[in-house]
């Protein structure tokens, strides 16, 4: 099953957050992190939020450290960052483990529901993205290297 409207996660403050709150709406699910080649797809992705959430639209980021150490901040370093830096408006959550053990049940669906080139499960890097249908359903994983910008079509398919 790839729905992920029936998990929780935990929030940058330490509290849960069920994703049942996003039922009904797009989701654009990311590993992230501040010091990455990547990282300036906070501002394209910021640019996704801002022009379809009031369509139905939420972009969802989880600091991830696993890729080269490049999230070492705390969360409200990492906040800061993020709203400094990008001003960033969609949720940014508690950092999490996206392989291996120890990885946050969010992954671990998104993952086994959208496997990566030739079937791979794993993530390979900072800035995965998962689209998630309104009915929770995972559509497809993109790579690092896609812009938030190329997605701007399957977006507003959903929509």
């Amino acid at each position: 099953m790839s729905v992920i409207t029936d998990l929780s996660v935990r929030t940058a403050d330490g509290g849960e957050q069920s994703l049942a709150d996003y039922a009904g709406r797009v989701l654009l699910v990311v590993n992230t992190a501040s010091e990455c080649g990547f990282t300036p797809q906070y501002a394209g992705l910021e640019e996704l939020y801002r022009a379809y959430g009031e369509r139905g639209l939420v972009v969802l980021g989880f600091p991830c450290n696993q890729f080269g150490a490049q999230e070492p901040g705390d969360a409200a370093e990492i906040a800061t960052f993020c709203s400094t830096h990008y001003d960033v408006t969609f949720p940014i959550f508690a950092k999490v483990k996206v392989n291996g053990a120890g990885a946050a049940p969010l992954f671990e669906r998104l993952k086994r529901a959208a496997p990566g080139l030739l079937g791979s499960r794993a993530i390979k890097w900072n800035f995965t993205k998962f689209l998630v249908a309104r009915d929770g359903e995972t559509v497809r994983r993109y790579a690092p290297t896609t812009a938030p910008e190329a997605l701007r079509a399957e977006i507003e398919a959903l929509l």
